[in-house]
């Protein structure tokens, strides 16, 4: 079975950098695939992938982590200048940020778009 535990970003809002990392890699790590609302700062995506560098293990083998942003690039004049100013007082909360352990997402495909999340059966361990 697969859980999604979707995060509002006022959740992690108040939380510090580590705190925002500590969370969403803690629940990634119960083999949870977490939807964020929002995004990550650019340095806490590399914190969080570093952290979760140090914590691989036989238990844990990584995760996936993909990012849907709003496609700025095709707005235009008056759409884009309000598209500004929502980040600007807003901060990260556009977007979509899917966080999988390895060992339960397959792989994760991404188009300007979509994102297509392939998740793996979970063998149960048999108890002896």
């Amino acid at each position: 079975m697969v859980t999604l535990q979707i995060i509002p970003y006022s959740e992690i809002e108040g939380l510090s950098s580590v705190g925002r990392i500590r969370k969403l890699l803690n629940e990634a790590k119960e083999n949870k695939i977490v939807l964020l609302q929002g995004r990550l700062k650019r340095e806490e995506e590399a914190e969080l992938i570093k952290a979760t560098m140090e914590e691989i293990n036989k238990d844990f083998k990584g995760i996936e982590l993909a990012v849907l942003n709003p496609n700025i690039g095709k707005m235009e004049g008056f759409q884009k200048f309000k598209n500004a100013m929502i980040n600007t007082i807003l901060g990260d909360r556009q977007g979509l940020t899917i966080i999988g352990a390895a060992s339960v997402v397959r792989s994760i495909k991404k188009d300007p778009n979509k994102i297509q999340l392939y998740a793996k059966e979970i063998k149960k361990k048999k108890k002896r």
